[in-house]
């Protein structure tokens, strides 16, 4: 065991909050110290189940090293700049901020505290995921598919900062290009914002990537297709599975598809991405997505959203039946 476990507090304890607690109590490089959340009966419940105190606000915090930001979206900057200012380490799950200029701030603010900014975009710990980089070269076009169920537990963003961000800071790790363009389009259904959207992004590179994003779909589908030069990858997060198709001949020069199912180690991403920022925060490495990153992603999720509002209200004041994609850059 670490002679000195990082001291480490979630704020906020709803759905995914409660299992950030759950990691931290289980690992024996984390003393958890605190639960902070408005609802005090909710933070003493978790509080009491961990063996650790409640509190209701950061500012009852004392003796941190380190914090999981668990909040609502629109939260995360006003608690995540607290925590900084005082030289805590964070992170904050995704998307970081509501705006890139606030998720500039935090940036700004972990470069000058010299505290490290990590941004939970889960999926780079998915042991798919990880494994990808064995079989990974040159990747030409990208297919990801991310739908399921209503969630009401969120409110307060559309389906593109809520869903399809995963998918986009993956893609921006994988293709290590600028976007170029973005044709994109969505629809809200059971909420104000948007519910199902698909953005078409073309790369500096010349890689195309297709993306869709739903959360009123009955069933639950996270894939991601990625074909390269002589072989198509196929990655299934949920399973999690990873599968690849290469092209290969016979011993009379004739092309056949050879298969190959990648070995998977399972393990809980949560508990990878967890352990994974005490590391950071211990210094044994930088973190794997940094608030940089976040802000990449989250400035190309900006980006597809407000295409897709820009084509929403054309298509309804021109009355068209389908809106048209405008093929418009970054911005």
């Amino acid at each position: 065991m670490n002679q000195n476990p990082t001291k480490v507090a979630v704020i906020g304890v709803g759905s995914l909050g409660q299992h950030h607690a759950r990691v931290y109590a289980e690992n024996a490089d984390a003393q958890l110290v605190g639960i902070v959340d408005v609802d005090r009966a909710r933070a003493e419940e978790i509080a009491s189940k961990y063996q650790t105190r409640a509190c209701a606000s950061i500012d009852e915090l004392d003796c941190v090293d380190a914090a999981s930001v668990v909040v609502p979206t629109e939260q995360h900057f006003s608690v995540a700049s607290r925590l900084l200012e005082r030289g805590v380490h964070c992170l904050v799950e995704k998307p970081l901020t509501l705006s890139t200029e606030e998720g500039k701030e935090l940036c700004r603010l972990a470069e000058e505290k010299d505290v490290v900014l990590q941004v939970g975009h889960i999926e780079r710990f998915n042991p798919a995921v990880m494994a990808l980089n064995e079989v990974l070269a040159n990747p030409l076009f990208i297919e990801a598919h991310r739908l399921g169920p209503p969630a009401p537990r969120v409110k307060d963003i559309g389906v593109v900062m809520d869903l399809m961000i995963h998918d986009l800071d993956l893609i921006l790790a994988l293709v290590k290009s600028e976007v170029a363009t973005v044709d994109a389009i969505g629809v809200p259904v059971l909420t104000p914002k948007e519910d199902i959207a698909n953005a078409r992004l073309r790369f500096a590179s010349g890689c195309i990537a297709n993306v869709t994003a739903s959360r009123i779909t009955a069933g639950r589908q996270r894939k991601i297709r990625i074909f390269q030069p002589s072989a198509y990858i196929s990655l299934d997060y949920l399973a999690p599975s990873l599968e690849v198709y290469r092209k290969a001949e016979d011993g009379d020069g004739k092309p056949r598809i050879e298969y190959e199912q990648i070995s998977i180690e399972p393990r809980e991403p949560l508990e990878t991405e967890l352990s994974s920022f005490l590391e950071a925060v211990r210094g044994e490495h930088p973190p794997v997505v940094n608030g940089r990153d976040g802000l990449r992603a989250l400035h190309l999720a900006e980006s597809i959203t407000r295409s897709i509002n820009e084509q929403f209200a054309r298509w309804t004041i021109e009355g068209t039946d389908t809106p048209s994609p405008t093929g418009r850059g970054l911005g």
